[in-house]
């Protein structure tokens, strides 16, 4: 089934207070109904965006021993290349490889009493052979940041919160992630998981997708319904955090990826703008408080204030054979403790 999303013109915000106080409305009313939209005005343009296509299918198309020279299983930062089939999510195996790309900061090795998750804290891995693939990774994710805060900034707004609440916990070193990902087709099983069902855990992500298809988004009428690619456009959604933090007022929401027919390749760029690690995620006053149903609880997926424990919950749960490998001390502790 397809229905389409909210479109939110971003640009509007400087278009005068008559065109900013629609785009409020209209923001307001996809991050509570929907917890998903596609973001336009954004400034980012066709050429960066082609560019940054055309580094990614050149790193796919590499041999795989040389994407395997740069695997995540050689990162105790989760960083780098993961083969088909070895991440998970609910437990099940995702058809798509994939690069996990972080901003480059040194190695973060927890001292005595700090909390373990400071390893997801480190360098890169760059194929040798793709010198440009660095360059515009790193440009992407700095490009992006900058659209994620002004995004942020004009949501709280746009529910009568200060725009700069949250400003403190993504100063200095916020922890932002890029994915750089390929679906290469139905598995040879027939199953058609590209990534299984699920919310994002943090504040912000917006997606970049090629014209294949294959997003699914869960809907109100509790069906998951196909997000068609719109050209210029990123598919934005919300995460946990941002839905705790609103209790309950701004929506995560439930979305998977159909792995496309046959051997079809889809490409995807997911940025994922997150505060710091040890940032502790306060609850957000705003003006329709009092309207808030209360955030959904899963008490298998516990949520916590301080933002790296969710974060290093997440890469042990999706990632085992790098936790085995690097951190056998937090093995088991995804699915209850992970300060």
């Amino acid at each position: 089934m397809t229905l389409q999303l909210p479109v939110i013109d971003l640009s509007a915000a400087d278009r005068g207070p008559e065109a900013r106080a629609r785009l409020h409305r209209e923001l307001h009313s996809a991050a509570h109904e929907v917890g998903f939209f596609q973001l336009t005005g954004h400034g980012v343009t066709a050429d960066e965006t082609a560019a940054l296509m055309r580094v990614i299918r050149a790193f796919f198309a590499l041999p795989e021993a040389d994407r395997l020279a740069i695997g995540n299983l050689n990162s105790p930062h989760f960083r780098g290349y993961t083969r088909t089939g070895e991440e998970r999510t609910g437990g099940s195996r995702d058809w798509r490889d994939q690069l996990d790309i972080g901003a480059e900061r040194p190695q973060h090795v927890p001292a005595a009493g700090e909390p373990a998750y400071w390893w997801l804290e480190g360098p890169n891995q760059w194929p040798g052979s793709l010198p440009e693939l660095r360059e515009l990774s790193l440009a992407w994710i700095d490009r992006l940041s900058r659209v994620a805060h002004r995004l942020l900034h004009e949501l709280l707004a746009a529910i009568g919160a200060p725009e700069d609440f949250y400003d403190a916990a993504f100063a200095d070193e916020p922890h932002l992630h890029l994915k750089l990902v390929r679906y290469p087709g139905t598995a040879p099983t027939g199953d058609d998981q590209g990534v299984g069902a699920h919310k994002d855990y943090g504040f912000l992500t917006l997606l970049l997708q090629d014209e294949v298809g294959g997003l699914q988004v869960e809907r109100s009428d509790g069906r998951f319904h196909d997000v068609p690619p719109l050209p210029g456009a990123f598919v934005v959604n919300l995460g946990e955090l941002l839905e705790v933090a609103t209790d309950g007022y701004l929506k995560a929401t439930n979305h998977r990826v159909v792995s496309p027919a046959g051997a079809r390749e889809r490409y995807s760029v997911p940025f994922f703008y997150n505060p710091r690690l040890d940032a502790r995620v306060a609850p957000l006053p705003f003006e329709h408080a009092h309207r808030a149903p209360g955030a959904t609880r899963d008490p298998a997926n516990p949520l916590f204030a301080e933002y790296g424990r969710n974060e290093l919950k997440g890469w042990l749960r999706a990632h085992p054979e790098v936790a085995r490998r690097h951190h056998p001390e937090l093995v088991g502790a995804a699915a209850a403790h992970t300060g």
